[in-house]
């Protein structure tokens, strides 16, 4: 089992690494609290997922409602054809966009 883990570029960038699975982000938040930024719009590069499952996408859709309270826009890059297949069946593709 590989961890998730989210590593902050810059003020709206971060990379999401390891797997969206059930048993990598059962105990974990995928954003930090304590994250300030003045920015509208947050990226998420995906390039480093190696495995993700529905809990991962439910992960994913979590904390674009948490940001989107923030008046935030959260945007998937470099999504894994994985992800992808998950987010057309759960319709939820334009989410991200």
């Amino acid at each position: 089992m590989s961890k998730v883990t989210v590593t902050q570029l810059d003020e709206q960038h971060y990379r999401v690494s390891g797997e969206l699975t059930r048993n990598s982000i059962s105990a974990e938040r995928l954003l930090n609290k304590n994250s300030q930024s003045n920015h509208k719009n947050w990226y998420f590069d995906l390039s480093d997922v190696s495995r993700v499952d529905t809990a991962g996408l439910a992960w994913l859709i979590h904390s674009f409602a948490e940001l989107k309270q923030q008046g935030i826009h959260l945007e998937l890059q470099n999504i894994p054809e994985q992800l992808q297949k998950l987010m057309q069946l759960g319709q939820v593709t334009n989410l991200f966009e």
